[in-house]
């Protein structure tokens, strides 16, 4: 048996999820493998990523420092990459005498050997080729057999895309329009539907790939020591949502099951709690001390039972660049969003993979109005964020607050905006990534 001071750990992750799941209350979406682990361990609700695009998002969940920080501004596959010096949940746990290995796909860095993983198995030749869950679970599963039963704790990472554009329907077979949960920040309408039929038949084929690696744990006998979190990087990859700093462009689904050893609170739990927070509550809640440069808090002590209250009241997000540069910066307290826009762009400023979506065709053209540079919202009576108030005088001494709130994070964890725009990637712009190309076989390792 594990050491329950030191589990196992396996941390699967998807694309452009957001909270899209049937633990979530979206009714008919096909997901009951994770449903299942919700219902196991700690679903939290309000999750959050601290930037609504993957490179940036990932990396926060992976070092525990925003992306202004570690130097992930924009995309991996367009240059971005960590600041010299960043340490890695995998180099940190590797360093405390974990097994290291990430099965499927990262957006970190051009070159995967960089992360701090013992073993990776890269199931792509070049970032246009998508890494399908299936092949991804066959490494994964091989890995566990391989190692799980060795005297030291394995972390194994494990990545899934099937959920980012597109959804091709011989590939993922779409569910029933009719059926489709549409969310209140998106029109319900023909093209919407389809779009999230389309989306829903992706969610099946990876959460029947998550079903493979839970059942292995229960075969390998090791489940009941094995500390499993599921999450994503954003929100769900429609218009209003990724690549926005609204709620359904930052949220995320995250589970755990810990150990059964511990004494988890299990349940759903509405605390705040922020990707840049997953690092350290992981490190010491297994007594591994916390870099310094790390800027998350510990959920440690409320994970294990030792302390119910609330570490958070607020969260912070940020974007950089895109499909194009678009600086803006959030907080969000339980009940109020605060948003700084520093470039004058469109309300909505669509990626390239949202623009030729379905549901862009039934959009309209209200969101290519002007952004203002500053927007209120009071989530409370207005969750999908559509009523500004930043110029309604009523809101006008909140808003200076929580502007101020902004600031301070800003200066303290040394934002390089306060100093003007941001200096491009200094790598030449690359096709865009999540193109379709067939797997023909794997898996590559790198």
């Amino acid at each position: 048996m594990t050491d329950p001071a030191r589990p196992n750990i396996l941390l699967v992750h998807w694309h452009d999820l957001g909270r899209h799941l049937g633990t979530y209350g979206r009714t008919g979406v096909p997901s009951p493998h994770l449903d299942a682990l919700a219902a196991q361990g700690i679903r939290f609700d309000r999750a959050f990523g601290t930037a609504p695009l993957c490179s940036p998002a990932r990396g926060s969940l992976f070092t525990g420092r925003y992306p202004h920080d570690n130097g992930l501004l924009g995309l991996a596959h367009l240059g971005w990459e960590y600041k010299p010096g960043v340490r890695t949940m995998p180099a940190l746990l590797g360093e405390a005498g974990y097994r290291t290995a990430l099965a499927g796909m990262q957006h970190e860095s051009s070159d995967p050997a960089t992360l701090g993983y013992d073993e990776f198995f890269a199931l792509r030749r070049d970032h246009l080729e998508r890494e399908y869950c299936g092949p991804v679970t066959d490494a994964a599963v091989d890995w566990l057999e391989r190692n799980a039963r060795r005297p030291e704790p394995f972390f194994l990472v494990v990545g899934f895309e099937e959920t980012h554009r597109p959804y091709p329907p011989e590939l993922y077979p779409p569910d029933d329009p009719a059926t489709v949960h549409v969310p209140g920040y998106l029109p319900d309408n023909a093209w919407t539907r389809d779009d999230l039929a389309a989306f829903q038949g992706s969610i099946r084929v990876a959460d029947q790939a998550v079903g493979r690696l839970l059942g292995e744990l229960d075969r390998l006998g090791i489940a009941r020591d094995t500390w499993v979190v599921f999450t994503t990087d954003h929100g769900m990859a429609f218009p209003g949502g990724k690549s926005t700093l609204y709620d359904p462009g930052t949220e995320v689904a995250l589970i755990m099951r810990p150990p059964a050893a511990w004494n988890a609170p299990l349940g759903a739990t509405d605390r705040l709690i922020s990707h840049v927070d997953v690092l350290p509550t992981m490190l010491d809640t297994l007594g591994i001390a916390i870099p310094a440069q790390v800027q998350g808090v510990s959920h440690a002590a409320w994970l294990t039972g030792r302390d119910l209250s609330p570490s958070r009241d607020r969260v912070f997000t940020e974007k950089n660049f895109h499909d194009g540069y678009d600086p803006i910066r959030a907080v969000r307290t339980e009940q109020y969003k605060y948003i700084r826009n520093f470039e004058e762009r469109p309300q909505l400023a669509l990626p390239g993979d949202i623009e030729s979506s379905p549901t862009r065709r039934g959009l309209g053209d209200n969101h290519l109005r002007h952004r203002p540079a500053e927007e209120l919202y009071d989530l409370a009576i207005d969750p999908w964020e559509r009523t500004n108030l930043a110029t309604d005088p009523v809101y006008r001494e909140l808003c200076e607050e929580l502007a101020a709130v902004l600031l301070a994070w800003q200066r303290e964890t040394g934002d390089p905006l306060l100093d003007g725009p941001l200096a491009a990637s200094p790598w030449p712009r690359q096709p865009r990534y999540g193109a379709l190309v067939p797997h023909v076989g794997g898996p590559w390792a790198r």
